[in-house]
């Protein structure tokens, strides 16, 4: 049966801006190698597509050059221009992956936003925001893989467009002349990550949407979101859509939570679309507890079968560790303690008012001076509000010795806090899915979460610690029920962190997930 599936929607193309070991930044690298691996396992011809940027070393990852080049149109409203393209190729797990190169990619330094050495070059381009021409960018992408597949005369049977900087794709195949019949027999899935404000790639300027896409007016002016031409507007009416959750797709298009959106989901539905919910899935040898040489951690244990002494030496280690280690790129604030049967709540995200971090400093201002028995460390960047308010927690004097606060991201550390934590917070104003959660439970680390979108995949009780307000009333309540709890039934701890990894093993492999995702494409191609 596999095997007839697979052949059905061979070759699948996957198109994304990040992939996990080449370019990543946040959940959408670990979702697009994990489904892909996930698919070729079984048979199906997958190949990855992402642009080929500045920081990208390919000779040091097996990535050899395709003997193809040629100029894609990329107009401005009032220029004729083309840019050169050209392609390195290598395989890793059974997916091919394709590296598209061109000037533009090669100068930027990161996947969505200037970097340090971006700014170096050109004061304009001031670390962390997000790159000027990141439309261009992203139609380059697109218009050089349908490219290919006319250089090739070849077709695959699925396009996966990974969120709005892909999701053109349809629009293109379906409008464009000479693609729209060579394309007759292409479905197409377009997958949300995040629809809030700021991450559709949508852009104002009409004129130059229509130069630079070539796509008739009238797909311009029928997929527009207040205002602005939206790449999700206009991959959605050509295509299937999915989101990452589906309470998240449910929120989306029948609740008020898609003001934050710009009203992307009730648009979608007044044009007869509906969006479809997949919640992620996670391939638990990634995160595994047993394998500490695998995750940098210090020691190995084992929470779905009760041994957790490894845990207790991950523990003690992060305790320890107070000062920054050379190559980590982050700035510590603050210092812990090292003390016996103190709970360890532990924070790793964007430090900003999404994912809920402007109320977790609040609900600490309160409950850290007022409850002496737990220790917190917080790994993140973002808001420098936020942040600032962090790092006056961890300089307080009153506090030494409760709070540590690592600006910045290291992933040998972010296993570290995952593994020594006891309780991981998720207070997020908006979450299509989240990932973090499930690597937290996969470590005996329960998460404590607003259940909003993808989180409600947290029972309260069962597999970690829920509430719905989105307050710091609501969230200091919860942190405090998880604290007395673990203080006074360690037993029911244990047995919450058995059901957390249990219930990912029976429900959220990738191998339970892609099966969801192939009834996508299969309806994706009777759209043809």
């Amino acid at each position: 049966m596999q095997q007839e599936v697979a052949k059905k929607i061979s070759p699948l193309w996957m198109l994304t801006r990040e992939y996990r070991q080449i370019a990543g930044a946040g959940g959408v690298k670990d979702i697009s190698r994990e489904l892909s691996e996930a698919l070729a396992q079984i048979g199906i011809d997958v190949t990855v597509f992402l642009p080929c940027y500045g920081f990208i070393k390919p000779e040091t990852m097996g990535f050899e050059p395709l003997d193809i080049e040629f100029w894609v149109d990329m107009d401005y409203a009032h220029e004729e221009r083309r840019e050169k393209v050209w392609f390195l190729k290598t395989k890793m797990n059974k997916v091919n992956i394709i590296l598209v190169g061109a000037e533009r990619f090669l100068e930027k330094m990161g996947v969505y936003t200037y970097t340090e050495e971006d700014e170096k070059r050109d004061p304009n381009r001031v670390k962390g925001r997000g790159h000027f021409d990141y439309f261009a960018m992203n139609v380059l992408l697109q218009k050089a893989v349908l490219g290919l597949c006319a250089y090739y005369q070849k077709t695959p049977k699925i396009f996966h467009c990974h969120d709005g900087h892909t999701a053109l794709i349809p629009a293109l195949m379906r409008e464009l002349e000479g693609y729209r019949q060579f394309f007759r027999k292409t479905g197409a899935l377009v997958t949300i990550h995040n629809a809030g404000m700021g991450y559709h790639q949508d852009v104002d300027d009409l004129p130059f949407a229509k130069a630079n896409t070539s796509l008739p007016w009238h797909t311009i002016h029928t997929n527009l979101l207040n205002g602005s031409f939206d790449p999700l507007m206009a991959g959605a009416s050509y295509a299937i859509a999915n989101t990452v959750s589906e309470n998240y797709a449910r929120e989306l298009q029948e609740t008020e939570l898609d003001a934050m959106t710009g009203w992307l989901g009730h648009a979608l539905k007044d044009k007869g679309i509906k969006l479809r919910g997949i919640t992620n899935g996670i391939n638990p040898k990634y995160f595994d507890p047993r394998k500490p040489e695998q995750l940098g951690i210090p020691a190995g244990f084992d929470p779905l079968n009760g041994d957790l002494g490894g845990k207790s030496i991950c523990k003690h280690f992060l305790l320890r560790r107070n000062q920054d280690e050379p190559g980590d790129n982050i700035k510590t604030y603050g210092f812990l303690t090292d003390e016996e049967n103190e709970a360890l709540v532990t924070v790793i995200s964007r430090l900003t008012e999404q994912k809920g971090i402007d109320i977790l400093a609040h609900a600490l201002e309160r409950l850290l001076p007022e409850q002496k028995d737990f220790k917190v460390v917080i790994l993140g960047s973002g808001s420098k509000n936020i942040e600032n308010h962090l790092i006056y927690l961890a300089d307080r004097e009153d506090l030494k010795g409760r709070i540590r606060v690592h600006i910045g991201y290291n992933p040998q550390l972010a296993n570290q806090i995952y593994a020594a934590g006891d309780f991981f917070v998720i207070p997020s104003l908006y979450e299509p899915c989240g990932l973090t959660d499930f690597m937290a439970q996969l470590m005996g680390n329960l998460p404590i979460v607003r259940l909003t979108g993808g989180l409600v995949k947290v029972k309260d009780g069962f597999n970690g610690f829920g509430y719905v307000e989105h307050s710091v009333d609501a969230l200091l309540e919860t942190l405090q029920r998880a604290l007395r709890l673990y203080k006074y039934s360690p037993g029911a701890i244990r047995k919450m962190q058995v059901n957390a990894i249990k219930h990912i093993l029976e429900n959220y492999t990738w191998e339970k997930v892609r099966e969801k995702y192939i009834e996508l494409y299969l309806e994706a191609l009777k759209l043809n």
